[in-house]
């Protein structure tokens, strides 16, 4: 009986797909190896989304040429799609699938199924229903890695909520590339029309959104949200990326700053207490020092929960790449002041919560306390003896940092 071993690069969606390519193993009889060393097939879900994934990969593909030679290795995801030629230069016994050609490869069947039954390792499970992305922003590498769109059947994404609420998974999070993108392709319904039949299912759980882009954030989306506020987490990561309406021009993003701040306001005025969360990308080429300034103030004036910080990497290939680059000390120097920032605005966020009830999922018992996360995605620690687990009403007593206790 042949042995497998996967390793995850990157992104939830590289996450929950690794998921069902374990569960297709498992279906077709073969069994988990230790480690890389003792499989007989290495599968890396790759990522490119910055230079050093890249020199992650490389470097456990290197480990494995050299400690376990005899093994299939096989190279998917976005370092694979992207950098074929590399690859096939650099590592010439690597096989590079296409993520909708590992069916055929491993299985010899059309394709694999993304649907999950769990997620191992997780208290939390994920739900692939979107892929690809033609947006091309001008620093990002993934279009051309993944600029096929495709999104699963809304009936196929019902049941598989409902079985993985079966199989006790009370927090569900819908993940893709662009899930804003989301269209069914047997009935056209966009992602409202599917929260729409998401909220009618029966049980308790609920569901979150992952990282959803601007221009697809509908009316309807918004309103799902507010007629049924058990179902849908009062929380959103809305990518920014800038704060300067030049360097998102300069960036080929589509939005303003000002579409931000109505979006915000938007969604702070239906959705109570919602968190909202944006990435942000520090030393772009063409971002010179009053840009910056102007992004920094942006954010404070948006009072956002909580950034993720980026520090701009040229990947090459994207228009970005050719430009001037700034020097890393500036690039660090920014991304530093932004991560501060986002230090203040995480603690500020958590402070608006204490004195108040939150609906908290239970996680997992560490360092003498029981973990959970509130449905706008703030981290609680409750008391070591605390029984109840799923989802549980707790007061919250104080915050401190950016962390609430409810004791």
């Amino acid at each position: 009986m042949s042995t497998f071993f996967i390793k995850t690069f990157g992104c939830r969606v590289n996450q929950v797909e690794s998921q069902a390519i374990l569960e297709q193993f498992k279906r077709a009889g073969f069994t988990p190896a230790e480690n890389f060393e003792t499989a007989d097939i290495c599968l890396l879900n790759t990522c490119t989304v910055t230079h050093q994934a890249d020199k992650d990969v490389e470097k456990l593909i290197r480990q494995i040429v050299r400690r376990n030679p005899s093994a299939r290795l096989i190279l998917t995801g976005c370092y694979a799609a992207a950098h074929r030629a590399h690859i096939e230069e650099v590592f010439p016994t690597a096989e590079i699938v296409g993520k909708y050609e590992l069916g055929r490869a491993l299985f010899a069947q059309n394709d694999i199924c993304w649907t999950v039954s769990g997620h191992e390792g997780h208290s939390r499970a994920f739900i692939k229903i979107q892929d690809g992305c033609d947006n091309f922003c001008s620093y990002c590498i993934v279009p051309y890695a993944r600029s096929i769109k495709r999104s699963k059947p809304a009936a196929d994404v019902l049941a598989e909520i409902e079985q993985l609420v079966r199989n006790g998974f009370l927090e569900i999070v819908l993940t893709g590339i662009n899930i804003g993108n989301y269209v069914c392709p047997n009935t056209g319904a966009d992602l409202a029309a599917l929260c729409g039949q998401i909220a009618a299912l029966p049980g308790h759980f609920r569901v979150r959104f992952s990282s959803i882009e601007l221009p697809t954030v509908t009316d309807g989306i918004i309103a799902h949200m507010h007629a049924n506020p058990a179902r849908f987490c009062n929380y959103f990561h809305l990518p920014l990326q800038a704060g300067c309406d030049k360097i998102l021009h300069d960036m080929n993003r589509h939005y303003t700053t000002a579409d931000y701040a109505r979006r915000v306001a938007d969604l702070r005025a239906h959705v109570p207490q919602i968190g909202i969360f944006a990435d942000v990308i520090a030393g772009y080429p063409t971002e010179t020092e009053s840009d910056f300034e102007a992004t920094y103030q942006f954010i404070k004036s948006q009072q956002l929960s909580g950034l993720h910080v980026f520090s701009y990497s040229p990947r090459p290939g994207t228009p970005a790449a050719q430009l001037p680059q700034l020097p890393p000390e500036e690039i660090k120097r920014r991304a530093d002041k932004l991560r501060a920032l986002d230090k203040e605005l995480r603690a500020a966020f958590a402070q608006t919560l204490a004195g108040t009830e939150q609906e908290v999922f239970i996680e997992e018992q560490k360092k003498g306390a029981v973990h959970g996360i509130t449905s706008n995605f703030q981290q609680v620690i409750l008391p070591e003896n605390t029984q109840a687990r799923g989802l549980v009403r707790v007061k919250i007593v104080r915050a401190e940092n950016n962390l609430l206790y409810s004791f």
